[in-house]
């Protein structure tokens, strides 16, 4: 239960640190980072027995611009473009402070993980991910959420930076001026014990493992399939309005529209853009596959039986194949293969004469170089070869919610008159993010530039806080 009490000053602590972070994902650690690199005694709770969070579950991919790792493949990139291509997606509706202050800080975030922390970034090449002007995907080399936290996770060992696992916070104190004072968590055998801190980090992420929380801010998705993390109950949320915090954003969210079913393994957007297509069940295209993953979860639910099917090429397939969770869904059966259209007709159940429509009009857009009724168009040089065909049925699902805590561009926590709370901060999902306030307006990466990015950006404002109080 996350509760707020105005007990604080009453309390005497079991232990004092200075930095608390409540949440061990990309965004606690890379937070806790931040602040050992500046010298501040920090720590780490993490309700889990091991640190995952939505990272774990996640490609891992964080888009920055300027860093070397583009310069190095050629690639032309600066903050402005950056943050030109997160408003144009997300139609103008995230805050333009925090947007260009995390354009500007992302390249530096990145080379300072690879260089300090020996994070082995390097740039995905090949293809724009929806929305994207620039190549700007920085991953680690098996491009997983779970490389990504084993290398953080071992950043932070080296950095000396505790982690406190199996630490579910439940109560954060405050005096009567709302400042933390510390706060209560739980040990697995249900002692309670209270650690008091002078600044506090949320990066707990959002709310998506919250049925009342969905129900309350995007009831359309209550029902939708959840492949966030389980624990994204939206502490964060519940907390800030009970110290009256503002909310924004509420119901934005990442949708993912290609989710192998019933295997429910992540299928790289990689395979749309790089020349498939999703068809229903009735072997019809029903819409455009570059307007972006996140949009998509709510248009394949839409089909029916909330299913549609991946169809792509031997070329899409091979290049798919350097991506872990592709094989992963490649090794498990998910990805079928088919000789002709009429054995992919038969195979899927669709009807061969909307099959073979359909791909007619797909060869005669790709001919006369027009778009379709869905404003796709079909470049030649992503034509789709002859078959054989490879499919994967998906389905569409809920990531996690990117509305929350409304904070500064420097990470404070904001009231309702807009002043910031007296040390409080948040990033990644705990706040609100750059993807407007839909659906639509996600753009790939948001979650993590949101969670490192901002991650490291708090962890600094709250360090250099507490240095400034102590002196």
């Amino acid at each position: 239960m996350a509760t707020v009490r105005k007990d604080g000053s009453a309390i005497t602590f079991d232990y004092t640190i200075p930095l608390v972070i409540i949440g061990g994902g990309a965004c606690g650690l890379v937070a806790g980072l931040a602040a050992r690199s500046l010298g501040i005694d920090a720590a780490v709770l993490e309700r889990d027995a091991t640190p995952r969070g939505s990272t774990f579950m996640s490609s891992g991919f964080v888009p920055a611009s300027g860093t070397r790792f583009q310069r190095a493949a050629g690639v032309e990139d600066s903050p402005a473009i950056m943050a030109h291509d997160i408003q144009g997606k997300n139609h103008q509706e995230a805050d333009p402070a925090i947007v260009k202050r995390l354009a500007e800080a992302s390249g530096e975030v990145i080379e300072w993980l690879a260089d300090e922390h020996a994070i082995p970034f390097e740039l995905v090449e090949g293809f724009l991910y929806p929305g994207h002007s620039r190549m700007r995907m920085h991953c680690t080399p098996r491009r997983t959420g779970e490389e990504l936290m084993s290398c953080l996770l071992n950043a932070a060992e080296q950095a000396e930076l505790p982690v406190l696992t199996e630490a579910a916070v439940t109560t954060l104190h405050v005096d009567d001026d709302d400042r933390i004072c510390g706060l209560s968590y739980k040990r697995p055998d249900g002692a309670e014990e209270q650690l008091g801190c002078e600044a506090l980090i949320l990066a707990c992420n959002g709310f998506g493992g919250n049925p009342e929380l969905l129900e309350r801010f995007i009831p359309h998705m209550k029902d939708a399939l959840y492949f966030g993390h389980e624990g994204n109950l939206g502490e964060a949320v519940l907390w800030g309005e009970a110290l009256g915090a503002n909310l924004r954003d509420m119901g934005s969210y990442q949708g993912h529209g290609s989710l192998a079913w019933p295997h429910q393994t992540l299928i790289s957007w990689a395979v749309m853009m790089q020349g498939g297509v999703q068809l229903n069940r009735d072997g019809q295209r029903f819409s455009n596959e570059h307007g972006g993953y996140s949009e998509q979860a709510a248009k394949v639910l839409e089909q029916p039986e909330g299913i549609a099917f991946n169809i792509f090429d031997k070329r899409i397939h091979d290049d798919a194949l350097k991506f872990e969770d592709y094989r992963n869904a490649f090794n498990a059966g998910a990805v079928k293969t088919f000789d002709s259209l009429e054995e992919l007709a038969e195979g899927l159940g669709m009807p061969l004469q909307n099959l073979q429509d359909t791909f007619r009009e797909i060869n005669t857009l790709q001919e006369s170089g027009d778009s379709d009724r869905f404003g796709r168009s079909f470049a030649p040089e992503l034509q789709l070869q002859a078959p054989p065909y490879h499919v994967i049925r998906v389905t569409g699902a809920l990531f996690h919610t990117q509305g929350g805590l409304e904070i500064s561009p420097e990470g404070q926590v904001l009231n309702l008159e807009g002043k910031p709370l007296p040390n409080l901060y948040a990033a990644g999902g705990a706040a609100r993010g750059v993807s407007g306030a839909g659906d639509s307006g996600y753009m790939s990466g948001n979650g993590l530039l949101s969670a490192v990015v901002m991650g490291a950006i708090a962890g600094r404002t709250a360090s250099a806080a507490v240095s400034k109080a102590s002196q």
